[in-house]
């Protein structure tokens, strides 16, 4: 019985070899019997066409291949549809972070440090509760722009021009740059102050200016050496800013009681209100919905490999939420710092970016390191940061709207430009006293007020939608908390465009150009949010989407 069984698989093998032979002479006489012009047939120029393939997909990517962070071995990283998620590693965490340091420098720019300092000197320690709670919405905004890059291998830029129509991506596109711009404005300025502060006044305004635009590019070179170099300048920048503001607090002995009141009884009065506007507003910033989708991807991931996704984002979670609470802790000192000193003074309504330090100076005096040179060093640090980030959220911007395929120096160029030109016609102009300076920032908020909802509702009818982000799309829980906290954010920015403009509305003429404005604005959200179909899906959809780490499907 053995020996005709065997006897059978031999024939059986012999069968199988003789009809595999009789297929390749069959291929091979059909292969010789097409002409060498055909170019999708042989072999090589498969190969051929591969490669070209892989370096079209090179281009639209905003990381070469070759300047991402490699984390997963070919070991462990599994098969392309993979779900497994292996146990938490620390290494693994210490190389998914960076991006959420970057992400976070928008949280402490000079325009949240001057409403951090005007809140504590007019609401005192009232407002700290807000500060608290604007974090935290920050930060669920921030994780799904975070997973929005993570699941589809794209930025939202990318995303949106795919997404609208012609006329509704050059909106948005245009929206865009103009907060954009706002925002780099306040943060060069922001520096340029710095540099006048440290410098006793020889540095004026707009050499500041050119000084800030000039060293972000030798920043910026440094990402040629590895994006791990400079994510790690940021992690000196926040560093600094820490310990100055540390300081700063400790200096000046704020009263734990209060701070703890301030932390965990909500309190909110008509004087307050504007304070209470400008703190939200100054955590969530249109760019930096822009710029975190963009960030994560320096990191190698491949988005076939379920697995390596859902990792992504739990690392991606944990680093973002460290470096929040971070800015939120130097948030804090800084309001906790000028309500101890300025809270229920005469210059309380007065005090700015400008004469912060001089004003802490004349309360603390010198000693062996000046509070004033130590407000300077974390406003610089502040600014400089900042205006890195916003040359890099420029570059993602112009090149995911308008799909520009330049190299990266002459991106950066285009975009510092942009915004360089503007920031030194305001710092000529507006350069003449602080209330000019204050009216300045004023309308740089109102710019940046425009634009928050633009950012924010493509970003929530991306991340809902099961074509774009396949089974990483939002669950229903979650969407109805991002949308509420959408419509939040967007009624707060909108009391802060309505009270700005009911007090600078002078004339029939600015009056009806105002009242068109306000027609034109609330058409284009009503239309983003007819398109993102997120009133009827809020209401009907089944919870069968993944949550943040969920991995199953129910």
């Amino acid at each position: 019985m053995n020996s005709q069984s065997q006897q059978q698989q031999q024939g059986k093998q012999k069968n199988r070899e003789e009809e595999e032979e009789e297929e390749n002479h069959l291929l091979h006489s059909e292969c010789e019997s097409i002409p060498l012009s055909s170019p999708h047939v042989l072999p090589s120029n498969w190969e051929h066409a591969d490669k070209e393939e892989e370096e079209e997909e090179e281009k639209d990517s905003v990381y070469a291949a070759k300047d991402k962070v490699q984390i997963f071995d070919l070991e462990s990283s599994g098969a392309a549809g993979s779900t497994a998620v292996p146990p938490f590693s620390w290494r693994k965490l210490w190389l998914f972070t960076g991006p959420g340091l970057l992400m976070s420098v928008a949280f402490l720019d000079p325009g949240n440090l001057e409403g951090d300092l005007q809140a504590g000197a007019i609401a005192g320690y009232s407002l700290l509760w807000l500060l608290m709670w604007s974090t935290i919405m920050g930060l669920v905004i921030q994780l799904l722009s975070a997973r929005l890059g993570v699941a589809t291998g794209r930025h939202l830029a990318e995303l949106c021009r795919e997404e609208y129509s012609n006329w509704a991506r050059l909106v948005l596109w245009i929206l865009a740059e103009m907060a954009l711009i706002a925002a780099d404005i306040q943060e060069v300025i922001g520096s340029a102050i710095a540099f006048k502060i440290l410098s006793h006044g020889l540095i004026p305004i707009w050499a500041g200016v050119v000084i800030t635009a000039t060293d972000c590019f030798f920043f910026l070179f440094l990402e040629n050496y590895g994006v791990r170099k400079l994510e790690g300048v940021f992690a000196v920048f926040i560093g600094t800013m820490g310990l100055s503001f540390a300081w700063m607090f400790f200096d000046t002995n704020p009263s734990e009681e209060e701070l703890m009141m301030g932390l965990l009884i909500p309190r909110l009065s008509s004087k307050t209100l504007r304070q209470a506007v400008e703190i939200v507003g100054c955590v969530i910033t249109p760019h930096n919905v822009f710029l975190h989708s963009a960030l994560v991807q320096s990191r190698d991931i491949d988005i076939r490999n379920k697995g390596q996704v859902q990792e992504a984002l739990n690392y991606y979670s944990i680093e973002s939420s460290v470096a929040l609470l971070v800015t939120l802790l130097i948030n804090l000192s800084v309001i906790t710092v000028f309500a101890r000193v300025f809270y229920g003074t005469e210059q309380a309504n007065g005090i700015g970016l400008v004469n912060a330090g001089q004003y802490l100076e004349e309360r603390y005096g010198g000693g062996l390191f000046p509070i004033l040179y130590i407000w300077g060093i974390g406003l610089l640090a502040a600014g400089q940061s900042s205006t890195i980030t916003g040359t890099y959220a420029g570059q993602f911007i112009t090149e995911g709207f308008l799909k520009l395929n330049i190299k990266k120096w002459l991106r950066a160029l285009i975009t510092r430009s942009c915004a360089i030109v503007p920031t030194m016609i305001c710092a000529i102009v507006f350069n003449t006293s602080e209330s000019s300076l204050d009216t300045l920032n004023e309308w740089l908020n109102v710019v940046q007020a425009i634009q928050i909802p633009f950012a924010l509702i493509p970003l929530l009818t991306l991340v809902s939608k099961e074509e774009v982000m396949g089974t990483f799309r939002i669950g229903p829980i979650v969407e109805k908390v991002a949308w509420s906290v959408a419509v939040l954010v967007i009624m707060v920015y909108g009391y802060m465009l309505l009270d700005f403009f009911l007090e600078e509305v002078d004339g029939v003429l600015f009056g009806f150009v105002v009242c068109l404005g306000a027609a034109a604005w609330i058409s284009f959200i009503v239309y983003l949010v007819q398109h993102s179909g997120a009133i009827p899906s809020l209401m009907t959809r089944s919870p069968n989407s993944r949550g943040f780490f969920s991995l199953s499907g129910n």
